[in-house]
């Protein structure tokens, strides 16, 4: 040992050395792996969150799209009834015409 040394710095000496060994850097980089696997996860459950949402309003949008394809569908129904109404009044409204 140095003779030079006082004892408060061979304390001081003692403890810097100790704490070195004391100090282990897993479990700091076990809590960092920690939070970020937590960060990870939120992230996880916001996205999947997100997705779930958007999920749902495509299926809406998709049921909003058969259901006014059901509506246009019936819409053409009517208008070529329609349209065979006006065919034959017009051939009724002939036939009257050239009796007359």
């Amino acid at each position: 040992e140095n003779p030079q040394l006082s004892s408060l710095d061979k304390t001081d000496l003692a403890f810097s050395e100790g704490s070195q060994s004391l100090y282990k850097p897993e479990p700091l980089e076990k809590a960092l792996n920690v939070l970020s696997s937590e960060k990870v996860n939120g992230v996880s459950i916001d996205f999947n969150y997100r997705f779930f949402q958007l999920s749902e309003r495509a299926a809406m949008d998709a049921s909003y799209v058969q259901e006014l394809d059901g509506i246009l569908k019936e819409a053409r129904t009517i208008e070529n009834h329609l349209k065979q109404k006006r065919e034959s009044l017009k051939q009724r409204f002939t036939v009257i015409a050239n009796t007359l």
